[in-house]
């Protein structure tokens, strides 16, 4: 197996002229506090990285002053400049501001470009150019971490595979994971997320795919979005910033990305439980011991037991995406199958935890959207099996004009799973526990309250053989909830 993950060899080092090819920028030098431009310094420095972090930057790494949400990176030059950094990015309209009195006497390279954003995405396509290895993408509603995870855990197999530690998934996120490639990686896998328009296409035309996944097209983002078509639009994204020789690897079973397929010129490898699918799971399993057990199927007729160590039939598709993800690049049925066996779930993502009293935590807490909570619910009702099903649920964010309805929708499909009890929290508890009553939960069975309160009540009621289900939106914290009730619990 080689080594996984990706950000511990040596980076790609950068020339000033590697700089001014991939930003189109220019030099200032400083000069008497005065800014002075000049089209190539006598200079043969080289620069070890890239980096937008003040507090880590290194003497020999460049510092790009980026602008984000809480900080602007244009603040703090003055910090990486004490500390011996030797080269930064700034934007045009800010070198007016750059602080002279750190500035003097340091013979400083500073490049200077229009959009320091968009100038740290122009490197990573620089530097992803330069490295020329394959390349996969990962996009969708719900599994995108679980699948650009699955996917490094099946090539790192037989390659040394650039992924981000986190979910570097936006435009800052991805540019950062590129620019961690070295000569030594031969293969890389991103994650791309958004939440409006365009910033798939944006992060694509970053990180220009050799392989990009679509796992499903579903209702998130919706307050942004407005449809489930404008969703279908801005996954669409992708196919058309694959490489022209590149595979599309897409959803069989879902219809918004068969839409997809049949519009691309792209090559399309169709994955799923279907006849239609190229890459797909036959007799699946409701209940096995390792949480999923399947055959999967791959072009060709050959056919191999899986076991995943993750619940829920979802999960099946985020592992059937990767196995394609595989099958294109060369990998071998055995490899595919040792790669998704050896999987372990990120925190938040179907975690199974038995408490000291033997109940069983479902935490699944990392986000929420409509999608993903149906599938938990059906996982929940999978596990328990005959055993006591109870889910707690937080707000899913980001639904807009779409909210009420949603929130309703989960609270019928709650009380039709057979769950005993609803514990709900959030501003749109009450349009949950409305869509539970009127698919005949009993009004005894539902609780609205506060998390500090939900755990109290969770604490003196759960028992041996109960399986708790914990869901919400990031913003929710519903991690607290899963802490409140498996302190000094262990995990199954």
């Amino acid at each position: 197996m080689k080594s996984g993950s990706g950000t511990d060899y040596p980076r790609m080092q950068w020339h000033i002229a590697d700089v001014l090819d991939a930003t189109g920028g220019e030099v200032l030098m400083t000069e008497n506090c005065q800014m002075k431009s000049d089209n190539m310094p006598q200079s043969n420095s080289v620069f070890a990285g890239i980096s937008i972090d003040s507090r880590t930057v290194v003497p020999d790494e460049i510092f790009a002053a980026v602008k984000g949400n809480v900080h602007d990176g244009h603040g703090f030059i003055g910090d990486v400049v004490k500390k011996g950094v030797r080269g930064i990015i700034v934007a045009k309209d800010k070198a007016g501001e750059l602080p002279c009195a750190e500035l003097k006497g340091k013979n400083i390279i500073c490049f200077a470009v229009k959009d320091t954003v968009k100038a740290l995405g122009d490197l990573a396509t620089y530097n992803r150019k330069r490295s020329k290895i394959p390349l996969t993408a990962v996009t969708g509603s719900n599994g995108k971490t679980t699948t650009r995870r699955m996917t490094v855990s099946v090539l790192s197999r037989k390659f040394r595979t650039l992924t981000a530690y986190s979910n570097y998934n936006n435009e800052i996120g991805v540019p950062l994971t590129l620019l961690n490639l070295s000569a030594e990686h031969e293969q890389a896998v991103l994650e791309l997320g958004m939440n409006h328009p365009g910033e798939i296409g944006r992060l694509g035309e970053i990180c220009m795919p050799d392989v990009g996944i679509i796992t499903n097209i579903g209702p998130a983002h919706l307050e942004f979005l407005g449809s489930l078509d404008g969703v279908m639009r801005a996954k669409g994204e992708l196919l058309e910033k694959i490489k022209p020789v590149g595979i599309a690897v897409l959803n069989g079973d879902d219809p918004r990305c068969l839409t997809i397929a049949s519009e691309t010129d792209r090559n399309v490898l169709l994955f799923g439980f279907g006849g239609n699918c190229h890459i797909r799971a036959e007799m699946a399993e409701d209940v096995c011991p390792a949480g999923n057990c399947f055959t999967l199927a791959l072009p060709g007729g050959e056919r191999v037991p899986v076991s995943l160590k993750i619940p829920g039939r979802f999960m099946v598709y985020n592992a059937l995406a990767a196995a394609a993800a595989g099958f294109v690049l060369g990998l071998s049925a055995d490899d595919i199958k040792s790669g998704l066996e050896n999987y372990v779930p990120a925190h938040g993502r179907m975690n199974i935890i038995k408490t000291d009293k033997g109940a069983f935590i479902i935490d699944d807490t990392y986000n929420a959207n409509p999608g993903s909570v149906e599938a938990a619910i059906e996982a929940l009702r999978s596990l328990k099996q005959l055993a006591r099903g109870i889910f707690v649920a937080g707000d899913m964010l980001e639904l807009g004009e779409h909210s009420l309805a949603m929130h309703r929708k989960i609270g019928r499909l709650a009380a039709a799973s057979g769950i005993g009890k609803l514990f709900i929290t959030g501003r749109f508890a009450e349009n949950v526990a409305s869509g539970a009553r009127e698919s005949g939960m009993s009004s005894r069975d539902i609780f609205i309250g506060n998390k500090t309160d939900i755990i109290e009540t969770l604490k003196n009621m759960l028992g041996a053989g109960d399986w708790v289900l914990v869901k919400g939106s990031r913003g929710m914290g519903m991690e607290d909830v899963v802490k409140g009730l498996t302190d000094r619990g262990t995990e199954s």
